[in-house]
């Protein structure tokens, strides 16, 4: 085998690219109105088809975590995710390609005024389950008690239901039930910058695993992810910068 087709073999095994797509983060991907599937993630999983030969099949999910689940398990060869320590076990990223900004939600009479008075003994904070927020104050949190919704999308629902005290996300989606729901408001700092990175099985190689981080860096530096945030108009996130060693 050339070196083109062993890298080939490595993220596509089966003759298809199977991109996990989490549809839970709308900053990443969504449906369009005739339910197909589009994004900044889509775009990204098809351009790296396109440059491997092979055919792209989109392996939906509704969380972070069954995305990280379907790559780790080898359900799927790419995936979209915030870089975690734990995560990083099984899956070798990238570097960054979006900053995200994780935020608190609380009720628009809540007492609660900044990010310093949500880690209080009595406070209950509802999270997505397996998102990168919800590792993140799993060890940050001190005090303060953790409620796991099914979902990203269903934070701020759950928070409503159960007469939580804070709602903590993705700023653009909590923004949009804020706007939805009424009688919410953001507290006015972001708790996390959350570097949402591509990644793969640490089965494929150290081949592989470079191929993918040098397919990230010139997405970012050709304008091809600025790009893709303007087409499918997303706000609330970045292009992360160039990795200084980046050839």
């Amino acid at each position: 085998m050339s070196p083109q087709e062993q890298i080939v073999a490595r993220f596509a095994p089966t003759g298809t690219l199977r991109a996990a797509i989490n549809l839970g983060n709308p900053i990443l991907a969504g449906r369009d109105p005739s339910g197909a599937v589009r994004g900044v993630s889509v775009d990204l999983a098809r351009e790296l088809g396109r440059r491997l030969g092979v055919a792209v099949e989109l392996v939906t999910v509704d969380s972070a975590g069954k995305s990280v689940e379907a790559v780790a398990q080898e359900h799927a060869d790419i995936g979209f995710f915030a870089i975690d320590p734990l995560r990083g076990a099984d899956i070798a990223f990238t570097a960054p390609y979006l900053l995200i900004e994780g935020c608190y939600l609380v009720r628009e009479g809540s007492p609660l005024r900044s990010n310093d008075d949500v880690d209080r003994t009595g406070h209950v904070v509802v999270v997505g389950q397996g998102s990168a927020y919800d590792l993140h104050l799993s060890r940050e949190l001190k005090h303060a008690a953790i409620v796991r919704a099914p979902t990203s999308p269903t934070v701020v629902d759950t928070f409503v239901a159960q007469g939580a005290d804070v709602a903590a996300g993705v700023k653009q989606q909590l923004e949009a039930d804020a706007a939805r729901i009424g009688g919410l408001r953001l507290l006015g700092e972001r708790f996390m910058v959350i570097r949402q990175a591509m990644g793969l099985p640490k089965t494929r190689g150290k081949d592989a695993a470079e191929y993918l981080e040098r397919f990230v860096e010139e997405m970012k530096a050709g304008g091809f992810v600025a790009a893709a945030l303007a087409r499918h108009g997303i706000r609330g996130a970045s292009v992360a910068p160039r990795r200084e060693d980046a050839s």
